[in-house]
């Protein structure tokens, strides 16, 4: 079975790109620093497809906490160089958003104190 879950945060906003064939893809790289501070952070190419991709595009930005889970692809090419590089991405079967709302996004609801209640009986004829 070819299963990864990645935790961690978005490198740079995702990009969303359209394919030829009508399809909508969002690409991201997820930092996952594998739980310690002095490590190298380790950079995971994510792709998400059709209309979550559409849908999660404007939440997928950079410092974003997200999980994902997926399968592994490799993909090899050639560099600039002439060198056989090869890349392990993940093709994105459930993401879940982490964490609240952050401090540059705009805020979407607004808040309201709620309605004082009115009494349902009149004291009035109360004698005291």
């Amino acid at each position: 079975m070819n299963s990864i879950t990645v935790a961690g945060s978005l490198g740079k906003d995702c990009e969303l790109k359209q394919l030829n064939n009508g399809d909508t893809i969002a690409n991201f790289s997820i930092a996952d620093n594998q739980g310690g501070r002095d490590k190298a952070a380790i950079f995971w190419n994510c792709t998400l497809y059709g209309k979550r991709a559409e849908s999660l595009s404007q939440y997928l930005t950079k410092g974003q906490a997200v999980t994902v889970s997926g399968s592994v692809t490799e993909r090899e090419w050639i560099d600039k160089e002439g060198n056989k590089r090869k890349n392990m991405d993940v093709r994105v079967n459930d993401i879940a958003l982490q964490g609240g709302r952050r401090e540059s996004a705009e805020p979407q609801f607004e808040r309201r104190s709620p309605k004082p209640q009115q009494d349902a009986f009149d004291d009035s004829d109360i004698p005291f």
